[in-house]
């Protein structure tokens, strides 16, 4: 038999929970309305295998969420909520099921007498370090909903970030599909039919067309070994990004590719200040601050000039001079932080500079596709072009 939890009214209007065993949704409904009860949700309880297994289906927690969680939890706990209450009645309403587990952990954790802090650590899927040292900070400064708030605010710039800088490569990517579906479709479907054309033509076909045949020809003979070269060049470059050089040579791709290049920068700058800023606010020392941030990016060079920056700051350098003499940081960054250590106002001067950044990724976005457009446009006119050209040339001929 299985286990089916239920909540149903009696009939004096209360509100009744609980769980029975029954082989099916009908036989609960009816023990249920046999004891005048009526039945509001009924649902199978799963088995804890079962929870496993669908907790463990996405363990990736969105930015979105990720933010929801916060601005629920601090505006609960101000309003005077036990933390507890707080995380369960989230859960209730979380549609991610790792997320909803790993909230019921926390509540019972937190129940049992340990910190949020610490039993974020246990989840670093789910809360990185920053997340971590923010709770800490805020646990121990007496300022836990301030933090919240804060990490809801980072949380959601991140996603902002994430989705212009996505939203800068669907475009291409899309493009590029198209171009290889077009090409796919013209030399599957239309060039055999005129090949097969041309092969009944008893006089001699243009120079372009018959230079064009041969390429084709060429293309669909060796398509099987054009394919595995594809596939073993592929394998080869992700086997040697996987070295300490290939990486390195990857990143520096990564940051020099035109275009991409300078908004993957600038988007690293924008979340590198923003982060920063909400770790100083919330009380994380600077050491630990440059310890997080230099896990902020996977890319070599962007680890690099932060942990060059952390090392000036541990020989004695303000943040400014650090960031300045590690060569990486655009000089308006470094401006701006040296600016804020000067006022006193470090905090909100870092804030103002991640925006500035943020509109500097929206202006390369826009520019870049407004490029793209065109170019692409232009490449596929010109494969359609050389297409047609070659197969009406001959068909011109005879008519003249």
């Amino acid at each position: 038999m299985k286990i089916y939890e239920y909540t149903a009214w009696d009939s004096q209007g209360c509100c009744r929970e609980g769980a029975r065993q029954a082989n099916s949704q009908e036989e609960i409904l009816s023990i249920l309305r046999d004891e005048s009860l009526t039945p509001v949700t009924v649902r199978e309880r799963l088995s804890e295998s079962a929870n496993q297994v669908a907790a463990q289906k996405s363990k990736h927690i969105k930015s979105q969420d990720l933010a929801s969680f916060c601005w629920q939890l601090g505006i609960m706990i101000s309003g005077g909520l036990p933390i507890t209450t707080a995380m369960e009645t989230i859960a209730a309403e979380v549609t991610n099921p790792y997320f909803r587990h790993v909230l019921k952990d926390m509540s019972e954790r937190v129940q049992q007498g340990q910190s949020i802090s610490e039993i974020a650590q246990d989840y670093p899927k789910v809360f990185n370090k920053m997340s971590c040292a923010m709770l800490q900070a805020g646990e121990t400064g007496g300022t836990f909903t301030t933090c919240l708030q804060r990490m809801a605010v980072y949380y959601e710039n991140r996603d902002k970030l994430l989705r212009k800088v996505r939203g800068a490569l669907a475009y291409p990517i899309f493009v590029v599909i198209f171009i290889i579906g077009i090409v796919i479709a013209m030399m599957t479907l239309i060039i055999p039919r005129f090949m097969t054309m041309f092969e009944q033509f008893h006089g001699k076909l243009p120079a372009f067309t018959r230079y064009f045949m041969a390429g084709y020809t060429f293309l669909m003979h060796n398509a099987v070994y054009i394919l595995l070269g594809q596939a073993i060049l592929i394998a080869a470059v992700v086997i040697f990004a996987k070295t300490r050089k290939g990486h390195l040579w990857m990143s520096r791709i990564a940051i020099q590719a035109p275009l991409f290049g300078p908004i993957k920068k600038m988007a690293f700058v924008a979340q590198f200040c923003g982060t920063l800023s909400t770790l100083l606010s919330s009380g994380v020392s600077v050491m630990d601050a440059f310890q997080i941030l230099s896990g902020l990016s996977n890319n070599e060079l962007l680890r690099d000039g932060v942990i060059r920056t952390r090392d000036r700051i541990i020989e004695g350098m303000s943040i400014s001079k650090s960031m300045e003499s590690a060569g990486f940081f655009p000089g308006v960054a470094v401006k701006m932080a040296q600016i804020g250590e000067q006022s006193g106002s470090l905090v909100p001067v870092l804030e103002k500079t991640a925006e500035y950044y943020e509109k500097k990724v929206d202006a390369l976005v826009s520019f870049m596709t407004g490029m793209m457009e065109p170019i692409l446009i232009v490449v596929v006119g010109s494969i359609v072009m050389v297409v047609v050209m070659a197969m009406y040339l001959p068909v011109f001929s005879i008519q003249v």
